[in-house]
């Protein structure tokens, strides 16, 4: 059993460090696995909405190969998309999730927001709609380097947001990111605008788990954990919540140790 080498709370949220992250991402998927098997004993299905990215790919596949989850009563969400992109261009997020989960596990559904939607105000009613016939038993987070959360970057994230689902413009790091990350040739290429789950609704989950390793996100998890509550740095919501968990390896956590 892989243990952390540090844990501590910050506010309501509990922090835990390992030594790498594949042990970080082996813990995770050996919690998420434990959840979900509690939650599947007591009711029918379980509703998780489900990150991309770079942080995710490690936890994402130990999870499946761990085993023991029956994804056949997993409803599956996932947290933004680009605005005009087709399932199929190399930088979707719906194929990102089809390629590394649904053809592996074959879940009970997996719904998907259309990013090349024709009328994009009407998929977000429609993923809304989605999203709020059922409680989201687990949410996975990654943290941007702006200190986002899904496409909720700093302009436009909102503590209060009457929405579940909306349509945001992407701010240069943002946009940035996705080119420093392999996602994207240049910055040109990376739309500027993106459907994304909005922050209640993310922090209406019954567990949250956030994973943010590698170097390069130590400074905006210091931000995160060490600065004020508040937009500037969206991500610091989960300060709030007593459900979440944030996983971190020594690298991103070099700058936030208490």
């Amino acid at each position: 059993m892989l243990a952390a080498t540090n844990f501590f709370r910050v506010d309501d949220l509990l922090v835990q460090i390992y030594n790498s992250e594949v042990e970080m991402a082996e813990k995770v998927a050996e919690i998420a696995q434990n959840y979900l098997q509690q939650v599947l004993q007591q009711q029918e299905t379980a509703a998780v909405l489900l990150a991309t990215g770079n942080s995710q790919l490690k936890f994402l596949d130990a999870l499946i190969k761990l085993g023991g989850v029956d994804w056949s009563r997993i409803i599956l969400f996932h947290l933004d998309e680009y605005l005009g992109i087709t399932a199929v261009h190399p930088a979707s997020f719906r194929r990102y999730l089809q390629e590394r989960v649904e053809k592996r596990v074959s879940p009970r559904q997996f719904h998907y927001i259309e990013g090349d939607a024709l009328e994009p105000l009407i998929e977000c009613d429609r993923y809304t709609k989605l999203l709020q016939s059922q409680p989201i038993d687990l949410c996975c987070l990654g943290i941007g380097e702006n200190g986002h959360l899904a496409f909720n970057d700093p302009a436009v994230a909102n503590f209060q947001d009457p929405y579940s689902v909306k349509l945001v413009k992407l701010d240069t790091a943002n946009r940035q990111q996705q080119v420093n990350t392999g996602q994207f040739p240049n910055i040109d290429s990376v739309p500027q605008y993106a459907f994304t789950v909005t922050l209640p609704l993310i922090c209406s989950a019954k567990k949250i788990i956030c994973l943010a390793p590698e170097k390069r996100k130590a400074p905006v998890v210091k931000q995160m954990l060490k600065g004020s509550i508040n937009t500037n740095c969206p991500a610091s919501i989960l300060r709030q919540q007593s459900q979440a968990t944030l996983f971190l390896d020594v690298n991103s956590a070099s700058l936030s140790l208490p």
